[in-house]
């Protein structure tokens, strides 16, 4: 975990050193309000457990598609760069059940996957047409720090049991760190800014052994509205 901190802490020193010299310029505080779509099944990390989990369980990974609120803080470096830290959220709670097994009522065996991700931003931006243009398209990349839950509570099969079943809550969080890369285009004033955006985000958990999967992939892609307060000279 700490080797995987070094370049975000890397990242913001710099990011630090150089914004004393355009604290006075306009400034951005973005908010953000989009979809988060996951990584689809064949592009998935090796291990996944949510690959796993569809081997025995019914559900769909874009059913994990979920709402993501954001807000990030914009600073000029001179008039075609630009950095931000941000913090965002989103949160999908996924209903499923055994494909080939159901109780001896004939009910179905149910449980509730739960994906939660809180992901921290650092990135650079160059904007082509400058800082001062009406019309400011962007591209970037940079680095994100995720914190996440994944939990998996419900009814379930003990195969190793003559298939008896019990009620159970199992659950995996950690921090978890990869790279970001984003576009969009805004159209900006003197007070107020909107826009749109795309970014996509890679990044993998560790999971215990009570899981199908030994792995989460974190990664997905994320189509934000934006707007900002702008501020300062």
């Amino acid at each position: 975990m700490h080797k995987r901190l070094i370049p975000v802490l890397l990242f913001v020193c710099a990011i630090v050193a150089v914004a004393p010299a355009t604290a006075s310029a306009q400034q951005t505080f973005n908010f953000s309000l989009g979809v988060f779509t996951p990584r689809g099944e064949d592009a998935r990390v090796a291990g996944d457990v949510l690959n796993a989990n569809r081997s025995f369980l019914f559900f769909e990974i874009d059913d994990f598609t979920s709402a993501s609120i954001g807000a990030e803080w914009l600073v000029p470096l001179g008039e075609y760069l630009e950095a931000g830290a941000g913090i965002g959220f989103s949160r999908r709670t996924v209903d499923s059940v055994y494909t080939d097994f159901t109780e001896d009522n004939g009910f179905e065996v149910a449980q509730e996957l739960r994906l939660r991700q809180v992901p921290f931003s650092f990135t650079v931006r160059a904007l082509p047409l400058g800082q001062r243009n009406a019309l400011q398209p962007y591209i970037g990349a940079g680095l994100g720090v995720i914190n996440w839950r994944y939990s998996e509570s419900g009814d379930f099969i003990d195969f190793n049991n003559n298939l008896e079943i019990f009620r159970g809550s199992f659950v995996g969080s950690g921090t978890a760190t990869g790279p970001i890369v984003l576009g969009g285009i805004r159209f900006g004033g003197e007070t107020l800014s909107v826009g749109g955006e795309i970014r996509y985000h890679a990044a993998e958990g560790d999971l215990g052994s009570d899981f199908a999967g030994n792995r989460i992939d974190l990664g997905g892609w994320t189509y934000n509205f934006t707007f900002g307060v702008r501020f300062g000279r």
